[in-house]
């Protein structure tokens, strides 16, 4: 994913979280799914067509696809009012894949993002709970899970990327493991507080990322 694409993707992801805790409706958050989705499908369409063969950038494009028909399929569904089962299955599909993208990550001697590939298949397998199993319990923890990881796997790895402070080391790598061994337990407490409040999964549907 292009340092762009990702600074882009951690806003999304934020948006979508903000939605799914409450803070805005799934419509509020249409236009920036609809602009990242977009993006995350024209910029690998482009990376394949001029990929020569190179298997290397057609499987970084493929990547790319899951993200962008993500968004894009958020946004439809909160213009269109679209029953959201059908994107949390996909989103099953999406946390399944990006398990194979952490390994072949790994194989090519990343590090940093074999955990970020892994911390993002938690989140679409979250996607998937509320979506596609209408786990409403769950939505307000998924919200807060977007918004970290909005922060903590997309805006701020982007930004040092895009500024030469990013460097990908094992110790690095351990670090983003162990903070997300610790944070997620508090956000699932944290927001448990509120679960009897919690919107239907149709409901928040339109806003998932």
């Amino acid at each position: 994913m292009s340092d762009i694409g990702l600074l882009y993707v951690g806003a999304v992801l934020i948006i979508n979280g903000v939605m799914l805790l409450g803070v805005m409706t799934g419509r509020d958050a249409a236009p920036l799914n609809l602009f990242v989705g977009a993006m995350q499908v024209f910029t690998p369409t482009m990376m394949v067509v001029g990929a020569q063969g190179d298997d290397a950038v057609i499987l970084a494009a493929s990547g790319l696809y899951l993200f962008g028909f993500t968004y894009l399929w958020v946004g439809i569904n909160a213009l269109a009012g679209l029953p959201a089962r059908g994107l949390g299955w996909f989103s099953l599909f999406v946390a399944v894949a990006a398990i194979g993208f952490a390994g072949a990550t790994w194989a090519q001697g990343g590090r940093v993002f074999v955990v970020i590939w892994i911390l993002w298949a938690v989140l679409w397998m979250l996607f998937f709970l509320v979506l596609g199993l209408e786990k409403q319990g769950l939505t307000r923890f998924t919200g807060a899970v977007a918004v970290t990881e909005g922060i903590g796997t997309a805006a701020i790895p982007a930004w040092l990327s895009l500024t030469g402070g990013l460097r990908d080391s094992d110790t690095l790598a351990l670090v983003y493991a162990v903070a997300a061994v610790l944070v997620l337990p508090i956000l699932y407490a944290l927001t448990r507080v509120r679960t009897a409040g919690s919107s239907s999964a149709e409901a928040v549907a339109p806003g998932v990322g």
